[in-house]
């Protein structure tokens, strides 16, 4: 018997739906600095078949578990034996969207065990992966275009 989730926008998943989160070493820039934090961040299926694959990526562990081991209500909740870190931001709606994505896929299942970790993950962080950088527009990034473009010929 599976236990519903008492949360307005998932009226469709239970405490017993599969789920992958990850161990992400993502960067954060404040004063001019860069620093490197862990984030714990949910795993869609697809991306999980793509990680696997052997891209390159800033996860360093998967583990798959149930929403009722991660959620209570609102508040999150580290499964035993998960390194400690941070929450990735929107942690719980993203959980929803990453478990409405393994009962869609229901053969992504079997790619990591329910209950175990998975860490042969291709690691890499040359390409940083910076969560609060802003993009800053200037004069410079308009594109030129030939004075011909909006004439009517």
């Amino acid at each position: 018997m599976t236990t519903a989730i008492s949360y307005p926008n998932a009226p469709d998943l239970a405490t017993d739906d599969y789920i992958v989160i990850g161990l992400a070493t993502c960067f954060v820039k404040e004063d001019g600095e860069v620093y490197q934090i862990e984030v714990i961040e949910p795993i869609p299926s697809a991306a999980l078949e793509a990680l696997l694959k052997g891209i390159p990526t800033s996860y360093k562990l998967a583990h798959a578990t149930t929403l009722g081991s991660l959620l209570d209500g609102d508040s999150q909740l580290l499964p035993d034996g998960f390194p400690s870190a941070q929450f990735g931001e929107e942690f719980v709606p993203r959980a929803f969207a990453a478990a409405r994505t393994y009962k869609r896929r229901e053969s992504a299942k079997s790619l990591i065990p329910l209950g175990t970790n998975y860490s042969e993950f291709k690691y890499s962080i040359e390409r940083k992966r910076v969560l609060n950088a802003a993009r800053v527009v200037t004069k410079e990034d308009n594109v030129k275009q030939h004075s011909h473009t909006h004439k009517v010929l």
